[in-house]
């Protein structure tokens, strides 16, 4: 029997048909052939360098202009599409020939494979239920409203599109970039305005809301008849990942050896689950970007998240994205996109999606039409997630290139009009104005606002034991802002987070919350258990090179008095200081340099141990601006019935060796313009009212002290240990070159504490006490410098005072400590 004649499909007879033979390297050369650019991997590799470069390059052209990456990772997508060098034949013929497309295409989904997974690793579900009602009103509306006016707008243009491209154009339309806001807020300083934390609170629903999207626009573009399947699938899958595998993860991670780190086997066996995870999704009807993401959302440890941040957060950025961005220009033909009024009017109906939206929040808020206006401008700054959102719907075959064009090019005016705008509006910073930014200034009948930063639990004890010896009343309230400080990895932007009072959390809690749970407890029994305290915790989450930034910006923002730092060393069991955290070293250095207060740095040396406030103080008064707000700060202390407050004054002799303080005194953290006779006033007048003041206090005493040389001060410093002060508080000495302290300055470990604070922390004492190093907040002047003494009417305020009191004399009990040293008669002091 014959075989049957094979069926012939008629239909296909005329078509032309390209066929390639590709190899992937040459085996001899360029001797082989003309074109040494013909296989796979030679182009690929100079088109991958060619978008690295062409990026780089126009991220340093724009970098005066303050844009964003993004906008320059677009802009280099377009130029090498057909909008501009691809128009020229050679070029796209040789670079960008069309049977190369599908290798560039398929590694910049890798791209989007990795992009996924650090995004998941970096997104913190918990803090969305921490955002207040107000921001999530905003984001909310703020997904809703763009969404239906891109749905609208995909109708009126779209001819033969699919109807499901609606979902690519309204999801495109409703993201805001949360990581591409921050970087926008902080350069331009306003990351810690009302309007800034409202804009970057709804941009992280909105970056939740943006993957929800994109997960359902695969969902329906893919196979019609088993939508239903696909959409219980990736649920219930989520749903696994998020109570189960990030269980078995933790587990896993607990059963390791601590210390010892990650080992490669086990960050490969992570990235293996990412990719199995990916094939997932890809089996279940989405795309493996999905199940990278969602991997990555189920990584529970920090420092595991830490780790592999670090190992391909640059990599997958700077070398695998790129590939993105020119599979994204060459998509992009902005010759397709018709009549130019239209292509403007079009943009602008995307930019007023955003406004709108806020403005329509103002309805379900409290928020002002001008706060809504300027969250509306901030929210249209796109990132990463509206270019993969409107990719995929090119990539699914449901939008026109003219559709897609138009929606690449409204996403790049809309995220670059941003920085200008918020160049020419920039929104009040200070609501009131940062009056009281010493101690010295501040009234007693006002309320002393202090932000005390914490590092770990080990902090809480010794700050909590300042503050309650810090003596709040009704009549004299304290407001503490206690921020828990912690160190963000990766490239996430910086955060800040409010914490209601009371709140505990959930019950399964990674390190970080558990810490976070242990400081507001702590805060909280310390506001019960005290009078006129009023506590609001904060976490704030920011890389160490800018966390000292980020707490000046936060005691700016809070009008604050006082910041209390942590110092990096504590008291081991042994009864030596050794490091906790190095790297908190450089942020106290840097929060020293350009603070907007006074700043005081706390050395924990056991009192928290054994007190729940100091009893027993001692200022070491020196002369300048920082003995004298160390010694404002202990006269807050004294009106407890339990608490006594010891002065002394130490008092180069004659016989001294003299040295001139006039001019400037350079240190590492800033220069200081000193004038010796200025200064010495106002010690003395100074010292003069906290006589008068304190004069018939007998749980103060004041004693001066003249003494030759730096070893009898050590001596006399080293001697108080044996009345076993509490709380040691001095002042830094900045630009004080004192005869008594000139030989210490040499042989400082630490310069940031000053001479006689550094003596305090690094010497041998018996007894167990805190030390607290004072630093002035002093007004800049014109050069960079700051000017220690002030005007003259500042010198000589307040010492009109109308009181009739006796001298007040240390007893004789206090002097026998310093029977070896010569006693300053005590001279009256002037009413």
């Amino acid at each position: 029997m014959a075989d049957p004649e094979p069926l012939i499909d008629i239909g296909k007879l005329n078509e032309k048909i390209q066929c390639y033979a590709q190899t992937i390297y040459r085996f001899n050369g360029v001797w082989e052939g003309p074109d040494p650019l013909t296989p796979i991997i030679p182009l690929f590799f100079l088109q991958i360098s060619l978008g690295i470069l062409v990026t780089r390059f126009v991220i340093l052209v724009l970098k005066p202009t303050n844009q964003p990456p993004f906008v320059a990772e677009i802009i280099s997508g377009i130029l090498m599409g057909p909008t501009a060098f691809g128009r020229i034949i050679k070029f796209r013929r040789m670079l960008f020939p069309n049977y190369n497309f599908h290798v560039i295409e398929t590694m910049a989904h890798v791209a989007l494979v990795f992009f996924g997974f650090l995004a998941g690793l970096q997104m913190d579900i918990k803090s969305v239920l921490r955002i207040g009602i107000k921001a999530r009103n905003v984001a909310v509306i703020g997904i809703i409203v763009p969404f239906v006016m891109g749905t609208l707008l995909y109708f009126s243009l779209s001819r033969d599109e699919e109807a499901r491209g609606f979902i690519f154009y309204g999801g495109a339309l409703s993201v805001t970039g949360f990581s591409v806001l921050a970087k926008i807020l902080d350069k331009q300083k306003i990351l810690q305005t009302d309007v800034g934390k409202m804009a970057m609170s709804s941009a992280v629903i909105n970056d939740i809301g943006a993957w929800f999207i994109l997960a359902l626009g695969y969902v329906v573009t893919g196979s019609t008849s088993n939508i239903h399947w696909a959409i219980i699938c990736t649920i219930a899958y989520a749903l696994f990942c998020v109570f189960y595998l990030r269980r078995a993860i933790g587990w896993i991670i607990r059963k390791m050896p601590e210390g010892q780190g990650y080992s490669e086997f086990f960050i490969c066996s992570i990235l293996a689950g990412m990719a199995i995870s990916g094939i997932i999704t890809d089996a279940l009807g989405t795309h493996p970007i999905i199940g990278a993401f969602l991997f990555g959302l189920s990584i529970p440890n920090q420092m595991l998240q830490a780790e592999i941040l670090d190992k391909l957060d640059d990599f997958v950025m700077g070398i695998f994205m790129p590939t993105f961005f020119v599979v994204c220009g060459l998509r992009t033909n902005f010759g397709e996109m018709g009549n130019i009024y239209e292509i403007v009017g079009y943009i602008i109906l995307f930019a007023s999606a955003k406004i709108l939206s806020s403005v329509a929040a103002t309805f379900f808020s409290d928020m002002s039409i001008k706060e809504a206006l300027a969250v509306g401008v901030l929210s249209n700054t796109k990132s990463l997630m509206a270019l993969i959102i409107i990719e995929a719907g090119q990539a699914q075959q449901v939008l026109s290139t003219q559709l897609y064009s138009l929606m690449v090019s409204g996403i790049l005016v809309m995220t670059a009009m941003v920085t200008p705008i918020t160049m020419i509006y920039r929104p009040s910073q200070e609501l009131a104005p940062h009056k009281r930014r010493t101690i010295q200034k501040a009234k007693l009948e006002e309320d002393l606002r202090v932000l005390a930063c914490i590092h770990g639990t080990h902090d809480i004890p010794s700050v909590i034991n300042l503050l309650g010896s810090s003596n709040s009343t009704p009549a004299s309230p304290i407001i503490v802002f206690a921020l828990q400080v912690v160190e963000q990895v990766g490239r996430a932007p910086s955060m800040l987070e409010v914490h209601d009072s009371g709140t505990r959390g959930a019950r399964s809690l990674g390190h970080e919350e558990t810490q976070t749970r242990q400081i507001i407890t702590a805060f909280d029994n310390y506001e019960l258990r005290s009078d006129g305290v009023m506590v609001q915790i904060l976490t704030a989450r920011s890389a160490l090179s800018t966390m000292d930034e980020d707490i000046c910006n936060i005691a700016k923002d809070k009008r604050v008095a006082l910041i209390i730092l942590p110092f990096h060393k504590q008291r081991s069991l042994e009864g030596e200081m050794e490091d906790v955290n190095p790297e908190i070293r450089a942020v106290n250095e840097g929060v020293l340099a350009n603070a907007p207060c006074s700043v005081g740095i706390l050395i924990d040396r056991g009192l928290s141990e054994t007190s729940d406030y100091a009893k027993n103080i001692v200022v070491l008064f020196f002369g300048g601006a920082d003995d004298r707000e160390a010694l404002a700060y202990a006269t807050r202390m004294v009106d407890r019935p339990d608490t006594r407050l010891t002065v002394v004054k130490f008092i180069p002799d004659e016989g001294a060796s003299d040295i001139d303080q006039m001019g400037f005194a350079e240190e590492s953290h800033v220069n200081v313009q000193i004038d010796k006779e200025s200064e010495k006033l106002m010690d003395e007048e100074f010292l003069n009212r906290f006589r008068i003041s304190t004069a018939n206090d007998k749980s103060v005493k004041y004693i001066e002290l003249l003494l030759n040389d730096v070893e009898e001060a050590v001596k006399a410093i080293k001697l108080m240990d044996q009345h076993n002060y509490d709380l040691y508080i001095v002042g830094k000495g900045r630009g004080i070159v004192s005869p008594l302290t000139a030989g210490l300055v040499d042989w400082c470990d630490c310069p940031e504490l000053g001479a006689i604070g550094d003596l305090l922390v690094t010497s041998e004492f018996d007894s167990t006490f805190s030390v607290l190093v004072m630093q002035q907040y002093v007004k800049p002047i014109g050069d960079g410098s700051v000017n220690s003494y002030g005007s003259m009417s500042e010198r000589i305020a307040g010492i009109g005072m109308d009181m009739d009191l006796d001298m007040h004399r240390a007893d004789s009990e206090e002097g026998d400590v310093f029977s070896s040293f010569r006693r300053r008669p005590e001279p009256m002091p002037r009413v």
